[in-house]
């Protein structure tokens, strides 16, 4: 392992992080009128704290040899290293803002040692579920001494600073495209390798240029994101007829598939088809591989599709969709027809998504939640900002198990396993595989250790626990459903939801070639 490298990758990966920071800072003090104290005490630090930590991890990387490529190992290990100090930075604005109990409470005698620890622990759980794009949220009443006189049916969440809120939306955003794919436009330059780093970043088995480098491609990704990001803005704005502020933030949230609200009812404050409708649209946009709409702005929308891909997930999407609206029709008294079609599409779109709720989904019909649970795992497709396990894993495991049969029939009979038209490698296949059953594993471990700390929690809460923080959806069913927070959860599940979210995003493998020995020894 070079470690000059990883520095080098790791310092600028932290320096980025003091830019939005600064302008977060700069819109609480001079544009929301927070006072430049507050701003100061809780942006500033995170702000120097990147600055110093970053710069002087690339001071150190260019004395040494780290112009040279970068090999797979120093990618993944770059990647999945990257996340902690990006979050732990991220996680400060919280603890020294008061939205949780920090060191100011303690100051003032509002809280003890104890307390103030916790804060520390619920402020790198909200960073965490930020920047992996999750949505779960510790802010509630008992956690928040912004909140500390209200009773539940005040909105604890809409009632903090509008700059926390808006580094809350700003981490998300970071996290969705991903801040080492933010980097590659830099790194690109500065050293070889930035293939190996888009392949430790992004989703799917495959990461192939969409033009002739690394950095144009990492450019043109990023402009489709900003763009989209614009025009939901716009259309919420001046369509959907809500504010800039919940605009922007919405916006911020969607095309990352993130999920954070402005306020303790999220979506469901508007209770308008019409803010709905542009929502659905963007995160359906955003459970689409971004190559797809790079083909669509390149004026090739014919070859998007023929992908087998997104035509897989937009049937499993509609048959979810109307098994859901049928079930919510026949046992759901109070909702007509179109009221059980608007909410079950909404929620079959945003369930491997963003996480939003139209609807109190943890109410709904056994056979819908069920539903629900199964687009939880399979999720969206590779290389979009949605979660799970992606339908092209599942695609190819299901080709994979009709290889089998055919097999066992006809033994003698060569099947190779195609995919848009394409033969699939058999080391691609065995490494989805893999993927497949170290999330299975995860899955059924996760389940075991939060069913042993929190014994009070039904086999519902427990399993949409585990499949929704390892597939970065947000909301759970159950207690843990839409209408609810995760503070309820004890200190160390909390510290297992965190773990899984970041194993989640990062999509365990990147984060397993870390376990192994060879990733850590200096030979080549």
């Amino acid at each position: 392992m070079r470690w000059d490298v990883v520095g080098l990758v790791l310092g600028w990966t932290i320096r980025l992080i003091s830019i939005p920071l600064l302008v977060v800072f700069l819109y609480s003090g001079f544009v929301e009128n927070e006072g430049i104290e507050y701003a100061a005490i809780t942006y500033l630090p995170s702000f120097f704290l990147s600055l110093i930590i970053g710069q002087s991890l690339v001071s150190l990387a260019e004395n040494s040899d780290a112009s040279s490529r970068v090999r797979d190992r120093e990618a993944f290990a770059s990647v999945a290293l990257g996340w902690i100090p990006v979050v732990a930075v991220g996680s400060l604005p919280f603890w020294l803002g008061g939205v949780f109990y920090g060191p100011n409470e303690f100051i003032a005698g509002d809280t003890n040692g104890w307390g103030m620890m916790g804060g520390l622990l619920h402020s790198w759980f909200e960073s965490m579920s930020g920047f992996t794009t999750t949505g779960a949220t510790v802010i509630d009443i008992p956690t928040s001494p912004v909140c500390a006189e209200m009773t539940v049916s005040d909105d604890c969440i809409g009632s903090q600073n509008r700059s926390i809120l808006v580094w809350r939306s700003v981490s998300q955003w970071l996290g969705g495209m991903g801040v080492i794919m933010l980097g590659l436009l830099i790194l690109s330059r500065v050293l070889g390798g930035g293939m190996s780093l888009a392949r430790a970043e992004l989703t799917g088995p495959t990461m192939s240029r969409l033009g002739p480098t690394i950095q144009w491609t990492a450019r043109r990704l990023w402009l489709i994101y900003v763009v989209l990001t614009f025009l939901e803005f716009g259309m919420l704005y001046f369509l959907g007829g809500i504010g800039i502020f919940d605009a922007a933030n919405y916006a911020l949230t969607t095309l990352p598939s993130g999920g954070f609200g402005t306020s303790d009812s999220g979506i469901m404050a508007f209770d308008s088809a019409k803010v709905e409708s542009i929502i659905m649209i963007f995160m359906l946009l955003t459970c689409i591989n971004f190559s797809l709409l790079h083909l669509i702005l390149a004026g090739r929308s014919t070859e998007v599709w023929k992908d087998e891909e997104l035509r897989s997930y937009m049937a499993i999407l509609v048959v979810a969709w109307l098994a859901m609206a049928l079930n919510l029709y026949r046992s759901a008294g109070d909702l007509g027809a179109l009221e059980s079609l608007r909410h079950s599409l909404f929620q079959a779109i945003s369930i491997s998504s963003t996480g939003y709720s139209s609807a109190d989904f943890a109410t709904w019909p056994v056979f819908s939640q069920f539903v629900l649970l199964l687009l939880m795992v399979v999720g969206a497709s590779a290389g979009s900002t949605g979660g799970g396990l992606k339908v092209l894993r599942i695609r190819i495991a299901f080709e994979l198990a009709k290889r089998e049969i055919v097999k066992i029939i006809q033994p003698r009979q060569v099947v190779a396993i195609r995919f848009n038209d394409q033969v699939i490698e058999e080391r691609k296949v065995w490494i989805v595989l893999g993927m497949i059953s170290s999330w299975m594993v995860l899955v059924t471990l996760s389940i075991l250790a939060i069913s042993l700390l929190e014994p009070s929690l039904t086999m519902t809460d427990v399993l949409s626990i585990s499949v929704s923080l390892l597939g970065n959806t947000g909301p759970a069913l159950g207690a843990f459903g839409p209408t609810a927070t995760w503070a309820a959860l004890s200190e160390p599940s909390m510290m297992i939801a965190t773990l899984l979210m970041w194993l989640g995003r990062l999509e365990l493998l990147t984060v397993l070639v870390l376990l192994h020995p060879r990733t850590w020894s200096g030979s080549d």
